[in-house]
């Protein structure tokens, strides 16, 4: 969720809300054929030997300064409470992808390693309360915002992580792999993906009663703030609508503090001009405070995964999403798969609507869910050789078909199944974050915590 931008320095024209929607629908659908991809990594830090003890700020801005002197491929930034978050360049290829990333974040945890320090793979902390590790004016403006809709917010910015799949948005034309049809995908596919990935069943070192706990925080926020358009028309418009409408997070100050409006659209604000008028830098900032789980960015940037557990888990659904959108066969079949779903969103956006609940509060234990998911699987596995994925990553992919979505499973069971275990309430022998062996779930046994409903 790293969307640094400056304030402004200059004067800049003010925009009309018929510029900004001209600019929007120009500029967040960039078209041709699926081409690249890449993918966004974000960790938690964690104690190498105590993981429950919460790392020190001081720590922490050590670590960072010893890596910012590492050559590094892709885009290393930190977010508001210390994670890290590595962001691979266009790839031309998977394992061009795979290849880049796996060796920045080798590099990465060799650093870490030397102040006893590593990345753990999961959605939500499962113990620290959120912490501000960087004070800066936009994470000063976003707390203040996201508070308005309660402490959902600060979980969002300082206790989650994910893995975000950055995706082509397609050909113009309409078909498989035209860009309508991906966008509508992307939205239906996404929730399949938040259950078989889910990793964040807890946070304050109990159980929510939702396996994915950073898809719940994430809906909490808001539909404004980190809602979809409905899908009922094209998407350029649609989105364009979306970001107007979306309600400004505050406006910036050269200096002294942030405006800090409460309810102001963009919309409004480029008709009423007050405080000041706002000018195409407002604009381009007011969408990176936007955090759909589809967002448009002239790729599709789908942010909907729970941070995976292993070095390399992060690989099966970056593989398994590559595959569903770039190959056509595969896509085919994924949107035939979905489509009966759609009924269960009840015409509502995403995340706010009943199915994007069942999945983060289910996972695969919801039937309809597991055969869904399945046969996507089965799609990508067929279709990731002709991708140029190497039979490691295959291997690693049916792997994961076999071990989680078979058996109606995911990450998050394990680390039930390793607490439930744990003598002392604390997961057995399997570290949080370390996937633990496969084993019988009784679907719909959760432990469920306060957090019950979106």
């Amino acid at each position: 969720m790293s969307d640094s931008v400056s304030g402004c320095v200059e004067p800049c024209p003010a925009v009309t809300e018929a510029e900004v929607e001209a600019l929007v629908r120009g500029i967040c659908f960039k078209t041709g054929p699926p081409r690249r991809l890449g993918v966004e990594v974000e960790w938690l830090v964690h104690e190498l030997r105590a993981p429950r003890l919460p790392v020190t700020s001081e720590r922490l801005e050590a670590a960072y300064a010893a890596l910012r002197t590492v050559p590094l491929n892709s885009a290393l930034t930190v977010e508001p409470g210390g994670q890290l978050e590595l962001s691979s360049q266009p790839a031309a290829s998977l394992m061009e992808c795979v290849g880049t990333v796996r060796a920045d974040l080798d590099a990465v945890r060799a650093v870490l390693r030397e102040d006893d320090l590593c990345l753990v793979g999961l959605g939500h902390d499962p113990w620290h309360t959120p912490r501000r590790f960087l004070r800066e004016p936009r994470y000063d403006a976003m707390e203040t915002c996201l508070d308005r809709t309660g402490p959902a917010g600060r979980a969002m910015m300082c206790t989650s992580a994910s893995v975000q799949v950055c995706l082509d948005a397609g050909y113009e034309e309409p078909g498989t792999l035209g860009h309508v049809r991906r966008w509508w995908l992307a939205h239906q596919l996404g929730a399949v993906l938040v259950a078989a990935f889910a990793n964040s069943p807890m946070a304050g070192d109990r159980p929510t009663g939702w396996l994915s706990t950073r898809q719940l925080r994430w809906a909490q926020i808001g539909t404004g703030r980190a809602g979809g358009p409905v899908l009922d028309s094209e998407p350029r418009g649609a989105w364009a609508r979306h970001v107007l409408n979306a309600p400004v997070m505050c406006v910036r100050q050269d200096s002294g503090p942030w405006d800090m409006p409460d309810g102001l659209t963009f919309r409004e604000w480029t008709r009423s001009g007050v405080p000041r008028a706002p000018t195409r830098e407002d604009l381009d900032y007011h969408v990176t405070t936007l955090f759909p789980p589809v967002r448009p960015r002239g790729h599709l940037e789908l942010r909907m995964i729970d941070a995976q557990p292993g070095d390399d888990g992060w690989i099966v659904p970056l593989a398994v999403t590559t595959a569903l959108f770039d190959d056509p066969e595969a896509a085919e079949t994924a949107y035939r798969a979905v489509k009966p779903l759609a009924e269960r969103t009840h015409g509502m956006p995403a995340p706010h609507n009943p199915l994007w609940r069942d999945a983060a509060r289910d996972g695969l234990a919801d039937p309809e869910l597991r055969e869904v998911a399945s046969v996507c699987f089965a799609a990508a596995l067929r279709a990731l050789s002709g991708l140029g994925a190497t039979t490691e990553v295959v291997d690693a992919v049916a792997a994961y078909q076999e071990r989680y979505v078979a058996r109606g499973r995911c990450p998050a069971d394990d680390l039930l199944d390793a607490l439930r275990a744990g003598a002392d309430g604390t997961p057995g022998t399997h570290p949080v974050g370390t996937p633990s062996a496969p084993g019988p779930h009784a679907h719909g046994a959760h432990p469920h915590g306060k957090d019950t409903s979106s």
